[in-house]
């Protein structure tokens, strides 16, 4: 579901043309239906509504202020992986009982922050890093709340670069070692067992991996139950995927029956962690024709918008449907959509039939709400876009496009 929709041969943000937003804050800039990012939130959370359960936002998804304000109206949780993401949750409103902290790398810093927030639980992904948060509860004279991060080597399916549950993947305990480590937390006072986490990738689109993750976890949490260590709720993780090209995804509603049916019996409460299948189809990314260029080999639509904006088909090669913001009559001719950065392998399409467009006119880069604006750069010095939320019939802008000066900013000659 989206409301970017055709009115009249103009592409729509729900009731705001898209070209009237490139005109008036410039591009490249980041558009944003809240219309489809609360309606995704929304079908998420009710699709569990029969069993215990809290939404987590993954932040590091799209971590807009604004963006993160709407999570903490619907009264849903955060999964953050960082420091920064921690300060942008709690100041978007986020309850710091309903973060789950994640990443195998969280600093002495960010633990005592988290700690002092009083954060849901701590996603344990090393025994290094259970000594670390122990030992750092007990100078502050907390405990801190655990749950382990279990990698099952269960294969989901989907791009090496975001498959983080597989044995050979940085994240995560390895199942068979997992035991061991619940029973050294059992033993440690500055630690409190509260729950179980996996995460197995993104952009997956069967349920089977999950389903056979929760048979995983479920033996593990059998075993730890014999052995008198009880879990009060069991993370998922995100990673339910959306249709870029030709995709079949299960719907968040199927995706709940699946997981609900594969964990009956069990008491805990259910914690997930979506992100892209709330914001990828939840924002575009609008650029300007440059150049119409044409070379004997190729015909490049040269834009304003490069990779270090949208980095995605650059570093996984992955698709972004691209379509003109007004809509001709005129047959598609096949163009590489590239940008103005100086790397070849800055473009946003190859080999791409879409209907032509003039110099100066727009094109819409869809499905690029989810590791869009997040991921972005200053690479070739060049100012991060502007980012824009529509609500109905009106838009705001929620980050200023960048200007030269913030690109020195903190910098000395």
């Amino acid at each position: 579901m989206d409301h970017f929709i055709y009115r009249d041969s103009e592409l729509h943000a729900e009731g705001v043309p898209l070209s009237r937003i490139a005109r008036e804050v410039g591009t490249p800039v980041y558009v944003y239906s809240s219309g489809t990012f609360e309606g995704h939130l929304a079908a998420f959370d009710r699709a569990f509504a029969p069993v215990p359960h809290l939404v987590c936002y993954s932040v590091k998804v799209a971590s807009n202020l604004a963006l993160l304000a709407k999570v903490a109206k619907l009264g849903l949780g955060a999964d953050i992986v960082s420091g920064g993401e921690l300060f942008r949750a709690l100041r978007a409103g986020v309850q710091a009982g309903k973060i789950v902290y994640s990443g195998v790398g969280k600093t002495p810093a960010e633990i005592k922050e988290a700690l002092a927030a009083g954060i849901l639980a701590f996603n344990v992904e090393s025994g290094p890093e259970l000594a670390a948060v122990s030992q750092i509860a007990r100078d502050m004279g907390k405990k801190a709340p655990v749950a382990f991060r279990v990698n099952p080597d269960v294969d989901p399916g989907t791009h090496p670069y975001v498959a983080t549950g597989l044995k050979e993947s940085k994240f995560g305990v390895p199942v068979d070692e997992a035991f061991g480590l619940y029973l050294r937390a059992k033993d440690d006072p500055a630690i409190e067992i509260v729950g179980i986490d996996c995460h197995i990738g993104s952009q997956l689109t069967s349920v089977a991996p999950f389903v056979d993750t929760v048979a995983r976890l479920r033996a593990l949490i059998a075993r730890l139950r014999e052995a008198g260590i009880a879990i009060s709720h069991i993370d998922l993780g995100g990673g339910l995927g959306i249709t870029y090209l030709d995709e079949t995804p299960p719907s968040p509603a199927e995706y709940a029956q699946s997981v609900i049916g594969a964990l009956a019996g069990e008491k805990a409460t259910l914690i997930f962690e979506p992100g892209r299948v709330v914001a990828g189809n939840a924002g575009v990314l609008v650029v300007q024709v440059l150049y119409d260029k044409i070379t004997p080999g190729k015909r490049f639509l040269v834009t304003d918008g490069a990779m270090n904006d949208l980095i995605r088909p650059s570093l996984y090669g992955s698709h972004h449907g691209i379509v003109p913001v007004a809509r001709g009559q005129a047959a598609p001719v096949t163009v590489n959509v590239v940008g103005p950065v100086c790397e070849s392998g800055d473009f946003l399409a190859k080999d791409r039939p879409i209907p032509p467009v003039p110099q100066g006119g727009y094109l819409a880069v869809k499905s690029a709400g989810a590791y869009g604006f997040s991921m972005s750069s200053n690479y070739n010095s060049r100012p991060r876009a502007a980012e824009v939320l529509v609500e109905g019939d009106s838009y705001r802008v929620i980050r200023a496009r960048e200007t030269r000066e913030d690109l020195i900013r903190g910098e000395t000659l």
